[in-house]
């Protein structure tokens, strides 16, 4: 379906159109200048959609949906492949939490690994030390076509692939507990393939400005660098981006189970039950897809699909709301939603401009980190969500309305 309320701004492209969805919301000169770059491309499809929390990217812009006509490129698809958030409804009521939510903090971090350390080396305490039963079993379902991909392209196997199987890395990513509109209890994470889609995506990347500079292609920005549909890496390059979304959709769930469990061992919470909803979605990767008659390839790079009847999940920050939502099946935005509120500034800059006491302030209420090294993830660095919430009115319909009241950071 299509929708006949316009709320995107047509922006200027040397090629293709630049559909945004920016009503309301900043969007930098620098973000302007990298779309247009991606719509001079000769294989875009019709235009580029752009969601209301686009920012400044590396390689493509984060926040927009590219489309593409036998071509794709690996930068658009990013490192962090197949990244995308999970959340479930549990039967849990705010009345059941304790007051002090400091232990559910601790169960989780002590159940799923997170952040980053000795330089992600042997004793890196976000990887898998001993790898435990049910990631191995995980890994046999992953295991022989990563075997078939390593053995074409060796540089790939030197990878954290089965230790970061259920693991949550660092940065943006997250888990929390959430309070929805009636004070139901749901769990949200947000993660995805880890070091083996980054080893992946950075070595795909590099095969295609190679085969730029074999075939001469002059861009705009090196990192616009494509395969060609037909070209020597191109079948190699989707067989393994899909194969790391796939990775990334199994260590979503792995994490969540994780969690589950942790949760139902604690004795100050009474047993409670997991099945009542359930969204695991992509917002890093590349989809085949048909859109105005053609087949396309669509990179949505920070951006979810919103199909109609599509459920999925748009975060705000550590100190916001997030949404669970539905999608509108708006063909103009080539079926696609925001993946959430946008950075305003880099981490940098973030950690240059706020202090540990604001931080502090802005997530009073929520049990989590509250020192330096989070600062960059305050909630001030990112863009106001219900802003960005309005922009997409006719992309998605919210389901849910989530609260946060624990958040484990990477």
């Amino acid at each position: 379906m299509s929708t006949n309320n316009v709320n995107y701004q047509v922006l200027p492209g040397k090629e293709r159109p630049i559909k945004a969805w920016i009503n309301g919301v900043a969007i930098e000169d620098e973000a302007r200048a990298q779309l247009e770059n991606i719509a001079s491309l000769p294989f875009i499809h019709k235009w580029l959609a752009v969601m209301p929390d686009v920012h400044l990217g590396k390689g493509a812009t984060v926040g927009s949906v590219v489309p593409t006509v036998d071509a794709i490129i690996p930068a658009a698809v990013g490192v962090d492949i197949g990244c995308g958030m999970m959340a479930v409804q549990t039967s849990l009521t705010a009345e059941d939490l304790p007051d002090n939510l400091r232990a559910l903090r601790h169960a989780i971090e002590a159940a799923v690994p997170h952040g980053r350390s000795d330089r992600g080396g042997a004793r890196d305490k976000g990887a898998w030390g001993r790898v435990p039963k049910e990631q191995e079993q995980a890994w046999l379902g992953l295991d022989s076509v990563f075997t078939e991909i390593a053995d074409k392209h060796p540089k790939i196997a030197k990878s954290n692939h089965v230790k970061h199987l259920g693991t949550l890395g660092t940065g943006n990513h997250f888990i929390e507990l959430c309070l929805d509109e009636a004070d139901r209890v749901w769990i949200m994470l947000h993660s995805g393939s880890r070091g083996v889609g980054n080893r992946i995506g950075s070595y795909f990347i590099e095969k295609a400005k190679e085969e730029m500079r074999r075939f001469h292609v002059n861009l705009p920005d090196k990192d616009l660098s494509y395969l060609p549909e037909g070209s020597r890496y191109f079948d190699d390059y989707v067989q393994a981006v899909e194969w790391a979304q796939r990775f990334a959709m199994t260590n979503r769930e792995l994490m969540m189970a994780a969690v589950l469990r942790a949760l139902r061992g604690l004795a100050c919470l009474p047993g409670f039950d997991s099945d009542l909803m359930a969204v695991n979605c992509h917002h890093n990767y590349v989809s085949r897809e048909h859109h105005y008659g053609k087949n396309v390839f669509v990179t949505r790079k920070g951006a979810v699909r919103a199909r109609l009847g599509d459920l999925g999940i748009i975060p705000g920050s550590m100190g916001t709301r997030s949404y669970i939502v539905r999608g509108k099946g708006n063909d103009e935005s080539f079926h696609s939603c925001s993946h959430g509120a946008g950075r305003v500034m880099s981490r940098t800059a973030a950690k240059k401009r706020f202090t540990v006491e604001d931080h502090v302030r802005a997530t009073e209420g929520v049990e989590c980190r509250k020192d330096a090294e989070v600062v960059d993830e305050t909630p001030m660095a990112y863009k106001n969500i219900d802003d960005v919430m309005e922009a997409q009115r006719d992309l998605v319909e919210v389901v849910h309305t989530l609260k946060q009241v624990v958040c484990v950071k990477g």
